[in-house]
């Protein structure tokens, strides 16, 4: 068999135990991505169970941002070991909270509690040891029960530059990440699913996995920042980059029916993706329990991409 075949080989076997946990809607294969960095960071092992217990934790970091024209706020959970491994670099994920939210949204007990899913993926190996990020994402207006975030640029500030490019930047600077937007995620809940959606494809660029729960993909604000239509209209190599998961619950109808409408986009232009339904509505108890959905899907593909960037070295090797 030669180098070639292998190579094709070895994915095909890692995307059929990878799609043997999958269900509702999937299209396309994850796309064997491109070597951005000639030499990506190995993906972190797994971390002792023992050392999550007092290691694993969050803190909130400011930062001075010149879109805004203000100081901003991210909550971040640094992988377990980051410490003991110096030399490391990690991916990373994004998560943007809905409305009237903030930066503490994410990990606070009585919403996403996400510490506690990021404990169990990480002893599971279902997830890599990852730098999880919590943008402040609302805009000059600041938050409010009467409304939802804009996650655009629009005018009451550059929300999607600002976080998909400039806290992009602020992270990279401040921490030991893989820089390849293979290992960089983006996802949310609500008008934080749309938003990361919205984000991660106007910043093809840095990110390529998206994830939404309980999204919309139609914005009142027009097609620009409706990725329905938005998704449409970027380069066709980055969408061949893109891997998407969706999910709803099913008393959300209105989501329900955005993410089928959304999912036979994706299904047309061949973007690889999987949209699937539980039972459930729009409550932090739904986003808890599917957030280990998610993060799983995303782990899947830091793996695949690992997998195929170790395949693209090899090659080069072989070549020599």
């Amino acid at each position: 068999m030669n180098y070639k075949k292998s190579k094709m080989f070895l994915l095909l076997s890692v995307l059929t135990l990878v799609s043997c946990n999958l269900s509702q809607s999937v299209v396309a294969k994850p796309p064997q991505q491109q070597n951005l960095q000639t030499t990506p960071s190995p993906l972190p092992s797994q971390p002792n169970a023992s050392d999550l217990p007092t290691s694993l934790s969050y803190k909130i970091e400011t930062y001075d941002s010149q879109i805004m024209g203000a100081s901003r706020t991210y909550g971040v959970s640094l992988p377990p070991d980051y410490e003991q491994n110096p030399k490391r670099s990690y991916p990373v994920i994004f998560l943007l909270h809905g409305g009237h939210g903030n930066a503490t949204d994410w990990f606070v007990e009585n919403k996403g509690q996400a510490l506690k899913t990021l404990k169990q993926l990480y002893i599971t190996g279902k997830l890599p040891p990852s730098i999880i990020i919590t943008p402040d994402g609302n805009d000059k207006r600041g938050s409010s029960p009467y409304r939802d975030p804009e996650y655009i640029d629009g005018p009451n500030g550059k929300i999607s530059t600002a976080l998909g490019d400039e806290l992009v930047k602020v992270v990279q600077s401040r921490y030991r990440t893989i820089q390849n937007p293979d290992f960089w995620a983006i996802g949310g809940l609500s008008s934080g699913g749309w938003g990361a959606v919205n984000v991660g494809l106007h910043n093809w660029n840095h990110f390529s996995i998206l994830f939404s729960h309980s999204g919309y993909f139609q914005d009142k604000s027009g097609p620009t920042n409706s990725p329905i239509i938005y998704i449409k209209t970027i380069p066709l190599q980055a969408q061949k980059r893109l891997r998407i998961y969706l999910d709803s619950g099913k008393s959300d109808i209105e989501e329900i029916e955005e993410g089928q409408k959304f999912s036979q986009v994706l299904a047309k232009l061949k973007i690889y993706h999987l949209f699937r339904e539980f039972p459930g509505g729009h409550t932090w108890q739904y986003w808890r329990e599917h957030l280990a959905d998610s993060l799983t899907f995303v782990g899947e593909q830091f793996k695949l991409s690992e997998i195929a960037h170790q395949a693209d070295n090899q090659s080069l090797n072989f070549k020599k």
